[in-house]
């Protein structure tokens, strides 16, 4: 065979074979290096880099996004459920780390009922950019159409409890053997079913949270643990085996549920299908127009009529018998082109009285009303039962006859009405809306601060440091407005200083003084026992205390003298004005004074007129902080020029201000007066700091 054919005879010539393995050696190479090109990422057992972009997005491609696709449907579906969206892009080193992780949390979170997506940041830029999403590999949370970024470590836990955290904290009550009966009984208030879930866990498992979020607008959630104590108060009630999980809805009877289902471990389908079958009451209430569309939906044709059995009743803070009555009619005919509801008619005024027949009969009655509804604009037929609805036998006799005709002759219906919307019953009131508004976008703020780059905070600290120098500088303006205003304004003319309260209002400022004082009185405080700490042993550094010391007789008279000369120095703020009283606190008066004397000329303290010397009109300027004073002496005319306030040499001058006895100038208001008459020189010369300074080791206390 080989000799007959001429290609086969060449081969074997040139190469010792006929051909057949150098084509079977070809198609081997051929195969290798097809399978390296397929695999061209550094050996997928040693790197792990899978640079292929089909061998990546296999797994993101059922869950890739478009920008249309997310607006249209993931955003509205955000509000039944939370989704996970992971923004990706090529030749992204981190988003091939994470991928496996990735994996397994879709794997878990989609079987409880999160919605997965995936942005490639490379072909949906738009997309990208409008989530925020400025770096790959990025996942962040949906739920109500609120965007929350995970800034978290990729591992399997924090993805779970972050999609855990992105759920509101009120959709599942904690429910004990002390609280269950209030639980139950609020299908009442809330127009709503209530599921009870018995678990052995102490916390809610994420998969009865996430279903409680999807059927939040239909039933209210409550959990039990077995381990809880009073556990076994509801399980020997209901019935409930503790070694499977098991799950309760309870309508309008608390001490009964309307149905049950238990099992080993519950499922997402297994759970909906339970909770779609009992998402209304048995006689709900209808408190808005989507209810009213949903439990009495329009007729689409002759085979799918719906007829609706309206109870139109007062509205009781307890179940009246006319409700009880019905609720039992509804319970016993339970049949799919029935739906038994009620309404408040005191509530739904437009709604109640196009139904109701124009008769004193019904006036604050029950009545039952039958309709079939034909558009979504409101139109119905309809009819109304002749007779009040009481709740007795006759009625239910009455109204089942009704339906058992209208079953077979749909005629019945003749009235024709156009009804007008229901209002929302449970919509919050406008302040609410207006807090929760408020609540979500400091959120928002807040989360954009400390989590989002500087590209996307640049608005946000644009506009506050915009509204900051706004602020800013109408307050500068203002201040120096003011400044100007108070320059410009002319002092009023010297008049007599009332005293008040401790306080005094003098009516005129001196142009000599540095400062203008910031008020229109002087304000002079006792030091007592209570103020002296404050006032003098811990007086700020740099601040005196300027004290004048009176008795009761003479305090009228000097503080309206003392007001008048000290209240140029009221604009600085480092002087504070105080006055002593020499007949409660002489002893102390007399300590200080030991210091600003000479040794020599001490007088005796057993003097017999050691306790009659005048000290009125002194003035001591305390240094708290530096434990040192100065001193004013009220001066004789005779001596003003020598001794002018002076704070040295009280050897000489110590008994000019002062008599043996009692002074020698009359007791009227004016020789008292003139005692500090040049207390204003004094003041200037404390604020230069010229005179003589007595220091003392510390300060006595004040009895």
């Amino acid at each position: 065979m080989i000799l007959s054919n001429e290609e086969k005879r060449s081969n074997y010539d040139h190469y010792g074979d006929a051909g057949e393995n150098q084509r079977h050696q070809q198609q081997q190479r051929e195969y290798r290096f097809h399978h390296f090109h397929e695999n061209f990422y550094f050996d997928e057992s040693f790197f792990h880099f899978p640079f292929n972009s089909e061998r990546r997005d296999s797994i993101d491609e059922k869950y890739l996004l478009h920008f249309s696709h997310y607006v249209n449907e993931v955003v509205p579906d955000s509000f039944k459920k939370p989704y996970l969206i992971k923004i990706t892009s090529d030749w992204c080193f981190s988003c091939i780390h994470i991928e496996p992780i990735w994996k397994e949390v879709v794997q878990e979170l989609e079987g409880l009922g999160v919605g997965i997506g995936v942005v490639h940041a490379g072909y949906e830029r738009r997309l990208a950019h409008h989530l925020g999403a400025h770096s790959t590999p990025s996942i962040l949370g949906i739920i109500n159409g609120k965007i929350s970024f995970f800034h978290n470590a990729v591992v399997q836990e924090n993805l779970r409890q972050f999609v855990e955290s992105l759920l509101p904290g009120s959709l599942v009550e904690k429910v004990t053997s002390k609280n269950y009966v209030r639980f139950l009984s609020g299908w009442q208030k809330e127009n709503k079913p209530h599921v009870l879930l018995f678990d052995q866990g102490p916390s809610v498992p994420l998969l009865y949270k996430l279903t409680a979020f999807a059927y939040k607008d239909y039933l209210s959630f409550g959990y039990v643990s077995f381990r809880r104590r009073g556990a076994e108060e509801m399980t020997r009630q209901y019935n409930i085996n503790v070694y499977a999980a098991a799950i309760l809805v309870f309508k309008e009877h608390i001490t009964k549920p309307a149905d049950m289902i238990q099992a080993q471990s519950l499922k997402k389908q297994v759970m909906d299908d339970f909770i779609t079958q009992n998402k209304y009451l048995l006689a709900a209430r209808l408190t808005s127009q989507k209810l009213f569309h949903e439990l009495c939906p329009v007729k689409r044709s002759h085979r799918q009529r719906k007829y609706c059995v309206v109870l139109l009743t007062p509205e009781a803070t307890k179940l009246s018998k006319p409700f009880e009555a019905f609720l039992s009619f509804a319970l016993a005919n339970t049949r799919d082109t029935v739906r038994f509801v009620h309404v408040y008619s005191s509530r739904q005024q437009e709604f109640a009285s196009t139904l109701l027949p124009h008769s004193e009969a019904f006036q604050g009655k029950s009545a039952v009303s039958v309709l079939e509804r034909r558009n979504t604009a409101g139109r119905v037929v309809y009819r109304t039962l002749e007779e009040p609805w009481t709740g007795s036998e006759s009625n239910k006799f009455i109204l089942l006859g009704f339906l058992d005709q209208l079953r077979k002759d749909p005629g019945l219906l003749a009235s024709e009405a156009v009804l007008p919307d229901l209002t929302d019953e449970l919509a919050p009131v406008f302040l609410l809306r207006w807090l929760y508004s408020a609540s979500d976008y400091l959120a928002d703020c807040w989360d954009i601060m400390f989590h989002s780059n500087w590209r996307e905070m640049m608005p946000f600290l644009s506009l506050i440091f915009s509204a900051l120098f706004i602020l800013f500088g109408t307050v500068i303006i203002q201040a120096f407005s003011d400044s100007s205003d108070e320059r410009e304004s002319h002092p009023p003319d010297k008049e007599e200083i009332p005293e008040k309260a401790g306080k005094t209002e003098p009516s005129f400022t001196k142009e000599s003084s540095s400062k203008i004082p910031k008020k229109g009185f002087v304000e002079v405080t006792e030091l007592t026992d209570v103020t002296y700490t404050s006032n003098l042993v811990r007086l700020r550094p740099g601040h005196m205390n300027v004290v004048l010391i009176l008795s009761n007789s003479t305090r009228s008279v000097l503080l309206q003298k003392f007001a008048f000369e000290v209240y140029t120095f009221t604009g600085s703020s480092c002087l504070h004005f105080s006055f002593l009283s020499l007949d409660k606190h002489r002893e102390w008066l007399e300590y200080l004074l030991e210091f600003a004397q000479d040794a020599a000329l001490i007088p005796n303290q057993y003097d017999k007129h050691f306790m009659e010397r005048d000290y009125t009109g002194y003035v001591l300027a305390l240094n708290g902080h530096k434990k040192y004073f100065c001193l004013f002496k009220p001066q004789k005319t005779v001596e003003e020029e020598e001794a002018m306030g002076s704070c040295g040499d009280l050897d000489s001058s110590l008994h000019l201000g002062e008599a043996r006895g009692k002074p020698s100038g009359g007791p009227g208001p004016r020789p008292i007066k003139g005692k500090l008459s040049k207390l204003s020189l004094w003041m200037e010369r404390l604020l230069e700091g010229s005179l003589q300074r007595f220091y003392i080791p510390s300060w006595p206390e004040l009895d």
